[in-house]
């Protein structure tokens, strides 16, 4: 698999995560300290602990958290160095969309600044 091939598949591991309002919640719960899944799942009391932990594996898969076992407990931290590439597929399309405004802003200002010249060059 070459590189390209392979920062595509994070970033859609990575859109795919953050898709969900549960595991946006997950991660925001996790992203100071390490909270074991159990604790995790006491935040969900509508959500199945299966459920839970399977939106912890969705995470974990897209590297958006590690994992440390503490006995027969799973801690789970934010790694928030897993953003990255979302971020910069983000801003790249968010400073795509800045520099086409400014060049059709630029545009239109010499288009009105050539529309004033010709007004005052008229004769009257």
């Amino acid at each position: 698999m070459n590189r390209a091939t392979a920062q595509a598949r994070v970033l859609d591991a990575t859109a795919h995560a953050m898709a969900d309002p549960t595991r946006r919640r997950i991660l925001r719960l996790v992203r100071d300290d390490e909270v074991a899944a159990g604790d995790v799942a006491t935040q969900f009391p509508h959500v199945s602990r299966p459920a839970v932990s399977q939106h912890l594996r969705v995470l974990e898969h897209a590297e958006l958290v590690s994992v440390r076992k503490d006995g027969n407990r799973r801690l789970y931290r934010a790694n928030v160095d897993g953003l990255a590439d979302l971020r910069a597929f983000i801003d790249d399309m968010w400073t795509d969309r800045l520099d086409r405004l400014k060049i059709a802003a630029e545009r239109a200002e010499r288009a009105n600044r050539r529309g004033e010249r010709s007004r005052h060059q008229e004769p009257q």
